[in-house]
């Protein structure tokens, strides 16, 4: 398109940011449309988005498509615990919602390699086509599989007060942004970590990356045992799991089975402590399901945001220094001036246009 990778970048900030707004705007303009027509729109919207995408003539034209995906991305992550509630008896839904989350790790471990070598083998703009047929083949499936689920209720801004007002909800939400802004700002830095201070080579790297994938599906499946019996307690071991694993890098980096071992356990803490949380918020407001999704996928997507802002804060020379010891060993290798660190987070900025 001639434009610059950090313009091009726009389009997954665009993504994101759409995706902040999607859930509550949904819920509020929902009213009692019947549920299943919604999940069908939404995929719908990603099969358009996608198809826009590959045939593009402007950057304008894509960061558009890119919106229209984020409403559509964030719009089902509101809907996930409201369906799953409607859709599987009470004593199934932690494992529903376990099932889905597996279905998101499945599609972000493979997703961008798959992604990047479809890309070199036909180009961008076929490989969105093809992400637009497998859309399509998702539609279908929906279309034969997923019952008819009439709206309970309207939702509306008295859903969304009820909902915050309930302690449990506020705990859970407070808790979700804290963890998620600390893993992004901390594992931000995992890849050039791995290789400047236990220094690690090529393979190691990618096949401790490969492990912290798979980690995640145990995290996933894990987590949703754990919540199903004491969501508290489930959703406090990862958070925990996340923060030791931090700790042990920042501490006992330089040892290479430490590194490889706490890397490993991030990705069972962070498979897991979506699900936890998720299933902690269900129970916390089941009448208000919709509503609380709502919020909580805007708490994800806004930790996100705020979880890169620490590394973007360093690539243009703040120095934010937050003393969070999620991100403390990102935090030190920077200041230490490790070429691999700053290389990585520079190309980072590019990509992602930040």
């Amino acid at each position: 398109m001639g434009v610059s990778k950090g313009v091009v970048g726009q389009a997954i900030t665009a993504t994101a940011a759409i995706a902040a707004i999607a859930g509550p705007s949904l819920i509020l303009v929902s009213g009692k449309l019947d549920r299943q027509k919604i999940v069908f729109g939404l995929t719908a919207m990603l099969i358009i988005s996608n198809i826009l995408s590959a045939y593009a003539p402007s950057i304008t034209i894509l960061l558009a498509a890119r919106a229209i995906l984020g409403f559509a991305l964030g719009s089902f992550w509101a809907m996930m615990a409201a369906l799953a509630l409607r859709l599987v008896p009470a004593d199934k839904v932690p494992r529903a919602i376990s099932i889905i989350i597996m279905g998101i790790s499945l599609a972000l471990v493979f997703a961008a390699p798959l992604g990047t070598f479809l890309g070199g083998l036909w180009g961008w703009r076929a490989t969105f086509l093809a992400a637009s047929g497998i859309g399509l083949a998702a539609l279908a499936i929906q279309v034969l599989a997923l019952p008819k689920l009439p709206a309970m209720a309207a939702p509306g801004l008295n859903s969304f007060k009820t909902t915050l007002s309930r302690r449990s909800v506020a705990i859970g939400f407070v808790t979700a942004f804290l963890v998620m802004s600390g893993h992004f700002a901390g594992f931000t830095f995992i890849r050039p970590f791995l290789e400047e201070v236990p220094r690690l080579d090529i393979s190691t790297v990618s096949l401790a990356l490969l492990v912290f994938g798979l980690g995640g599906f145990m995290g996933n499946f894990v987590g949703g045992v754990i919540a199903a019996r004491n969501p508290a307690w489930a959703v406090a071991l990862f958070s925990l799991l996340i923060a030791g694993a931090a700790f042990a890098l920042s501490l006992f980096g330089t040892i290479a089975g430490v590194a490889f071992v706490a890397t490993a356990l991030w990705g069972v803490a962070f498979g897991g402590f979506p699900v936890a949380i998720s299933i902690w918020n269900a129970r916390a407001a089941p009448d208000h399901a919709e509503s609380a999704g709502a919020l909580l996928s805007s708490i994800f997507q806004v930790a996100i945001a705020t979880g890169a802002g620490n590394w973007r804060s360093h690539r243009r020379g703040l120095r934010l220094d937050w003393r969070n010891p999620l991100c403390g060993f990102g935090d030190a290798y920077w200041r230490d001036g490790h070429p691999r660190v700053q290389e990585a987070v520079s190309e980072e900025g590019r990509s992602t246009g930040l």
